[in-house]
């Protein structure tokens, strides 16, 4: 047998697909490290999952505050029913399961036991949109069109690491129940190059354009900022627009914004992490033609399908997700 010492266990598993670029700065399991700084805090903050910890950056918290911490099995309506019970006994649940399985599994349990009730339970779902390469069984291309309808849900659709961070004190602030859609593992490192500071139900203009407005939200903020730094090259200026809330939206913001775009016949673009139907795209389309403001408007966002198994870049390339697909699709927008 070898003598040499075992080396530590990494924080975060190997199966685990990242979505950061080559050389990319990353932040390893920033949900589990936010959240345990919280419960440091706020001794009413427990966290329950199904059977996921480890795959959720919840095994931090388990680890630090094991008898703050319920294991609940593969029963996502447990779990829901669990955490709606603890809320209503005065502790706040923070959730942890894949986004699939809290979006289809659980969705009843979700909007009776804890929605309708207005309960102060955060509900943060790993996989979000096309975040993983195991096929349409993992793959939550369809969660938010499922929880927009869902009255009194808050959702939100944080960029990088810092957002993360940021967003989980922030949502203790919140009473009532919040869907996260959760980056875990080593997540990117991006808005701190742009001084930014989550405001809770604020979208925020990161960079201006003259050409086009890319309003965005989740990873894609993160690939938008990338390909407006491509455009830019090309003599292409594109403003970003983040959006991290994706309900309720902060409808004066993006007004504004579409306003002035169109005002200066610039084209405005959404980007989402998500099926084209029923996301982030169609929220503002709707937001934009009740109010009659018209600009040219496109969409970058996933098919209206279900999608292949593969390699995440492969994938992303494939469905026009990727940053040189935006920066590709952008091009052709601007120049028919």
């Amino acid at each position: 047998m070898s003598s040499q010492p075992q080396k530590k266990r990494l924080t975060t598993s190997a199966m685990i697909a990242s979505i950061a670029a080559e050389g990319q700065p990353t932040v390893s399991a920033p949900f589990g490290h936010a959240l345990v700084s919280l419960a440091e805090q706020r001794s009413d903050v427990v966290g329950l999952t199904a059977d996921l910890s480890k795959y959720t950056d919840l095994h931090l918290f388990a680890e630090a505050f094991p008898k703050r911490f319920y294991q609940m099995g593969m029963a996502e309506q447990l779990l829901m029913s669990a955490a709606a019970g603890m809320a209503r006994e005065g502790f706040m649940p923070f959730v942890t399961t894949y986004a699939v399985f809290a979006s289809r599994r659980a969705y009843d349990f979700i909007c009776m036991a804890i929605a309708e009730e207005n309960l102060n339970v955060k509900i943060a779902c790993a996989l979000p949109g096309l975040t993983t390469g195991y096929g349409p069984s993992h793959q939550a291309t369809d969660d938010l069109a499922i929880f927009r309808g869902m009255p009194n849900l808050t959702i939100i659709d944080p960029c990088d690491a810092l957002e993360i961070s940021q967003v989980i004190p922030a949502i203790a602030e919140h009473q009532g129940p919040v869907y996260l859609r959760l980056l875990r593992g080593k997540v990117p490192l991006v808005l701190d190059k742009y001084d930014y500071r989550y405001q809770h139900g604020k979208a925020q203009r990161l960079r201006g354009g003259k050409h086009a407005i890319i309003i965005s939200s989740g990873l894609m903020t993160m690939r938008a900022l990338e390909a407006a730094e491509m455009l830019e090259k090309q003599g292409i200026e594109v403003g970003v627009v983040h959006s991290p809330m994706i309900k309720p939206l902060d409808e004066e913001t993006i007004l504004r914004e579409a306003g002035e775009a169109l005002h200066h016949n610039q084209l405005v673009i959404t980007a989402e992490n998500h099926s084209i139907t029923g996301g982030l795209g169609e929220a503002i389309a709707g937001l934009l033609m009740r109010n009659h403001v018209t600009p040219r408007f496109k969409q970058i966002a996933l098919p209206d399908a279900f999608l292949a198994a593969g390699a995440l870049p492969t994938l992303h390339d494939r469905y026009g997700i990727s940053t040189d697909a935006m920066v590709k699709q952008i091009t052709a927008w601007l120049e028919a």
